[in-house]
């Protein structure tokens, strides 16, 4: 990672301009071009120093105001084929696997899901429950009570 790098991550880390040509706008910035600017940022993601560029909406701004983390009991032969199934499901904006702790937490699968209401959360929890079939042993929903800020790690100019 160079100071161009650097100094990339400093102009997007807030988020991208919200123009028709973002990149090139970051580029004048910066004194680079737009094509420079892409190539750089997919050598950043592709070498893991970033892990992703992507849109993080306010879910009650656009009506989710239901917000629902399903947590799964699946069995541990099965949740590393079940998984990214579950995560490929449409509705589900993240899911990953964490390990149990037993005896008071036996779930190692969550999948976020988002809704208008809890019954449609519910209702989508019913789609991924019929997924897992019998490899699910339990699950539950955990709503969100208030909005959090969501950061990642941020670097001074």
């Amino acid at each position: 990672m160079d100071e161009i790098d650097r100094a990339l991550i400093v102009a997007t880390q807030g988020g991208l301009p919200l123009v028709a040509r973002p990149y090139h706008t970051i580029g004048e910035q910066i004194g680079i071009a737009g094509e420079e600017v892409m190539r750089r940022m997919q050598a950043l993601l592709n070498g893991g120093i970033i892990r992703r560029i992507g849109a993080v909406p306010n879910h009650y701004a656009i009506g989710w105001t239901a917000n629902g983390m399903t947590v799964w009991d699946v069995a541990d032969d099965k949740v590393d084929e079940l998984g990214p199934l579950v995560g490929a499901l449409p509705f589900v904006t993240h899911s990953y696997r964490r390990p149990r702790a037993l005896p008071a937490w036996p779930y190692n699968l969550f999948a976020m899901v988002h809704g208008s209401s809890r019954e449609e959360c519910s209702a989508k929890a019913l789609e991924i429950r019929a997924l897992l079939g019998d490899a699910c042993r339990a699950n539950d929903i955990l709503y969100s009570t208030r909005i959090l800020k969501k950061t990642g790690l941020r670097i001074g100019a």
